[in-house]
């Protein structure tokens, strides 16, 4: 996986290059002797104003469920390299991931006998509340 340029993810979403910012941070977690020295956490934030699809409906999905701008960020890897090939993965992830259309819901009936069931409950409930009234004889 490349590091620079346009982010494309295997959905066919692309990310133009303008549109993805990078921020570098120290990492906690391995690193040795060099933890305290280099700034391996690689943050990466995606405006989705410029996000592109095939179709206009995919990129507005995207933006409905993920809002304006994404953040995500890596610092599992000693190397800052490694992470910015992370964090990209990462976003090309989230944001196929919001790109599929939820599934449709199969419609189906109540059963006959859960039906009855609750029927039933709710003749017993009304009886057994009327029973407290006071009739005012």
């Amino acid at each position: 996986m490349e590091v620079d340029g346009d982010l494309v993810t295997p959905g066919g979403l692309r990310v133009p290059t303008g549109a993805l910012a990078w921020r570098f941070s120290r990492a906690s977690g391995p690193g040795g002797q060099s933890v305290n020295t280099a700034d391996s956490r690689a943050e990466l934030r995606a405006d989705l104003g410029a996000l592109e699809a095939r179709h206009p409906a995919v990129a507005a999905r995207v933006r409905e469920r993920l809002g304006d701008e994404v953040r995500v960020v890596a610092s599992t890897e000693r190397s800052q390299l490694l992470n910015r090939a992370e964090a990209r993965r990462r976003l090309a992830e989230r944001l196929d991931a919001a790109a599929r259309p939820e599934p449709r819901r199969r419609r189906t009936r109540v059963p006959r006998r859960a039906k009855e069931a609750r029927l039933e409950d709710k003749r017993r409930r009304a009886e057994r509340k009327a029973g407290r009234r006071w009739r005012g004889d």
